[in-house]
């Protein structure tokens, strides 16, 4: 059977192991060594502490993508720069909208 102090050594391992591999659970699983997928989302349920981490993991590799975008938008990157204001400047009108034609075929002229 397994202790607690066992499987709390286990979470701090997959938390630095999903640090490392970008939040990858894949990777982190193989690199912690935990063989059971289900391991890892029950955590997630059930530990709220496991869960915060997680979640923290997964907004700094948001932030270290933001600042990617960032110096591509700064050296004139043209998909960044579109993906931006895609994304970021809909309320200024950089969207993308179709338009769509629906005739009645039934209708007589």
């Amino acid at each position: 059977m397994r202790t607690e102090a066992w499987t709390e050594e286990n979470k701090k391992i997959m938390l630095e192991a999903l640090r490392l591999n970008m939040g990858n659970v894949s990777k982190a699983m193989e690199a912690a060594g935990i063989k059971c997928r289900q391991t890892h989302y029950n955590w997630l349920e059930n530990d709220a502490d496991y869960k915060a981490e997680v979640e923290a993991i997964n907004e700094a590799n948001i932030d270290l993508a933001e600042g990617e975008l960032l110096k591509n938008i700064k050296a004139g990157v043209t998909t960044s720069l579109i993906f931006f204001l895609k994304t970021k400047g809909k309320g200024r009108g950089y969207i993308e909208k179709v338009e769509q034609k629906i005739e009645d075929r039934d209708r007589k002229s």
